[in-house]
């Protein structure tokens, strides 16, 4: 009988092997990038450029940031695809891409203001939330120093700390968290849903980094946290956290958490805010602002 031919002796042995590798790899990665992000931080940032509109910015500590993540998965991991928020999809051969989001809360850094992280993810499969099945994790928030890990079937921590989505009040005592995207008509529809939910909940924060607010959702900050407009870079280590603290994230309609919306928290919350935001139709297309001159 012929043998089976033995692994590489660096692969990893077994798949929970490769998911602790790709963590460790994750929160490498994420760190590096958060000291950049941290201490090259001028008093007043400019910004280098737009992206949906005049207020979505980029600054140079974005493409900094992005570029290191970029040069030290390329020599830590080499055969493995990237796709970041500023620098696109660069391809590979392993199977394993990196979903990379360099400043998570762009605005906030500007400002500033503390909420703001690097996320880093492993995925294998096409690098879509529909599609992918993410491994491993690592949201990192430099300025107050928390670091979020999750691997795929080895549970969430915050700093070490295993992490449990707690039992959701029922909803009129259930914190809520959002976002908004920064067009005019996508804003304008949010806030009509906003304005239908608001006297449903307890209260409702806006903290202005969708990975920090999902990353809250796993610690027990927030109850709830809806947002339309996601990208794959917004989601992909964060949603893990959530998964992996025993939290649910999902679409609308049957769909995959995404652009067109996520919403996450314990299941049976998140059930009830599915179904209510599908009866406001939070995911239908956006109204063209009226020109008035």
């Amino acid at each position: 009988m012929t043998s089976s031919p033995e692994p590489p002796s660096d692969a990893p042995a077994s798949p929970h092997a490769l998911v602790a590798e790709l963590l460790a790899v994750a929160e490498q990665v994420a760190r590096a990038a958060g000291r950049l992000v941290q201490e090259g931080r001028p008093d007043v940032v400019g910004v280098a450029a737009t992206k949906s509109s005049a207020v979505d910015v980029v600054t140079a500590m974005d493409l900094a940031s992005e570029d290191l993540v970029r040069r030290t998965l390329a020599r830590l991991r080499p055969d493995d695809a990237i796709l970041g928020e500023e620098g696109g999809h660069v391809t590979g051969t392993s199977g394993v891409t990196w979903v990379v989001d360099p400043i998570d809360g762009t605005v906030n850094y500007l400002y500033g203001l503390p909420a703001y992280a690097v996320s880093v993810a492993a995925v294998v499969g096409e690098p879509t939330p529909a599609t992918w099945t993410v491994l491993a994790g690592c949201v990192h928030a430099p300025a107050t120093g928390e670091t979020w890990t999750a691997g795929r079937g080895t549970g969430a921590y915050l700093d070490g700390r295993r992490l449990a989505v707690t039992p959701a009040p029922p909803l009129d005592r259930c914190l809520l968290g959002t976002g908004f995207g920064y067009v005019a008509e996508r804003r304008r529809a949010q806030a009509r849903v906003l304005a239908a939910l608001l006297p449903q909940v307890r209260d409702v924060r806006r903290i202005g980094a969708a990975a920090i607010d999902l990353c809250q959702v796993a610690t027990g900050r927030l109850d709830l946290y809806y947002e339309r407009g996601l990208q794959p870079w917004d989601l992909a280590a964060a949603a893990l956290v959530v998964a992996e603290a025993g939290g649910a994230v999902s679409g609308l309609r049957g769909r995959a958490a995404g652009p067109d919306m996520t919403v996450a928290g314990a299941p049976e919350r998140v059930a009830q805010l599915v179904a209510m935001l599908e009866e406001l139709d939070a995911d239908a297309p956006d109204a063209p602002v009226a020109d008035n001159r």
